[in-house]
């Protein structure tokens, strides 16, 4: 490959290869697989070669291009950590690389151990703790267990965080601050805008938009609506998104009586997304713990307010009392008395929301992709290998 300039910033183009669980196409993608195409398609974009490495699911096609991406897809959710290295090596190993990226979302894959090329790691966040409120106890464990390496095996890789929570959570394991930059995640400010006309739903209205997790808490934004209707509130809760809580999410309403109040949307594109976000008069996102927000971003850019838990990546995406509200986390008694501020009082409402859409044009994947670029380019030029 030519090592040509990337476009007019004099940056030489880079051979990369990413390393993820998931792209983009994958059935069960979320807010990390957004990131992943959002920064990488645009580095692919300007110039650089990218090639991304992630598991499969049953019927995909093993190899696509995407996004401008070389996409490699081997093994399954459940056996990508031990199919990833086999493919790498047998596929992979002799191309040439200036990086590999280790886009960590799920548990980690250690590539350090099987590359000789120079190693950045990407972190949404850590589970830590928290896995044990979504998954099996086998399960739970097993990831709490392969995270706590990660200092030791990438205590010489630099890293990019995207948020400030993430950055705190990996210093407090041990990891330097001196290796690590923020690169916080970025939002689509054309696909996500506020409706001109400023209509919202006519009747009072929550959302929920999301993966429908355990770990996502929507139990809590549930029971803050039981809350507001004891009060004499009229109001509405609607959850958009799939997932394997839905079930458990629906017997809980029937147990409230909640049955004229909370709507169960299921999946939506991405054209009904931007309008459920436009449309709504507040979103709701209760996790204990995130990298980020994603979602929080998506509702500011529509100009929509959000209540969320005080959680760490929570915190970096709504600023409180300009965005939206943060809430201690597991207090439904104070999340309900939030959602109910917002919802009574049109003009608070109306300023939180035009101080989102402010707050996201200040995060948009053009700067978020630029900032990656830089960022890797200093990896590559630090490395003896450059």
């Amino acid at each position: 490959m030519t090592r040509r300039a990337a476009g007019h910033r004099g940056i030489r183009s880079l051979r990369i290869l990413v390393v993820n669980w998931q792209d983009r196409e994958n059935p069960l993608s979320g807010g990390a697989e957004t990131h992943l195409h959002e920064i990488f398609g645009r580095l692919a974009d300007r110039g650089h070669q990218v090639t991304l490495l992630v598991s499969g699911w049953p019927g995909c096609t093993p190899r696509v291009s995407l996004d401008g991406l070389d996409v490699h897809r081997t093994g399954g959710r459940h056996t990508f950590s031990l199919a990833a290295p086999r493919y790498f090596r047998r596929h992979l190993s002799t191309m040439p690389c200036d990086v590999v990226v280790e886009d960590l979302n799920k548990v980690p894959l250690f590539t350090p151990w099987w590359t000789s090329a120079p190693v950045a790691l990407v972190v949404h966040h850590l589970f830590g703790a928290t896995a044990f409120q979504e998954a099996s106890f086998p399960v739970a464990l097993a990831t709490w267990l392969l995270e706590r390496p990660v200092p030791r095996v990438f205590h010489e890789a630099p890293v990019a965080v995207v948020s400030e929570s993430t950055r705190d959570d990996l210093v407090a394991r041990g990891m330097s601050a001196e290796r690590m930059d923020v690169v916080r995640n970025g939002v689509d400010l054309e696909a996500y805008a506020p409706d001109p006309g400023g209509e919202r739903f006519p009747r009072p209205t929550v959302l929920y938009l999301g993966r429908v997790k355990r770990y996502k808490r929507v139990d809590l934004v549930i029971r803050a609506v039981e809350l507001l209707v004891r009060q004499g509130k009229d109001l509405r809760l609607l959850i958009a998104g799939k997932g394997d809580h839905v079930d458990t999410l629906k017997a809980l309403v029937s147990k409230l009586g909640l049955e004229h109040h909370v709507e169960f949307l299921g999946f939506v594109s991405d054209a009904e997304k931007a309008s459920l976000f436009r449309q709504a008069w507040v979103h709701a996102l209760t996790s204990p713990k995130e990298g980020w927000g994603i979602a929080n971003m998506e509702a500011a850019a529509c100009g929509t307010c959000t209540v969320a838990s005080d959680a760490p990546g929570l915190r970096d995406s709504v600023v409180d009392g300009r965005t939206g509200f943060l809430v201690r986390h597991g207090d439904v008694a104070a999340l309900a008395s939030a959602l109910g501020r917002v919802l009574e009082n049109p003009e608070l409402r109306n300023r939180l929301g035009r101080e989102a859409r402010t707050f996201a044009e200040e995060h948009s994947w053009d700067a978020s992709a630029t900032a990656m670029e830089r960022f890797l380019s200093r990896v590559v030029d630090d490395s003896p290998l450059g």
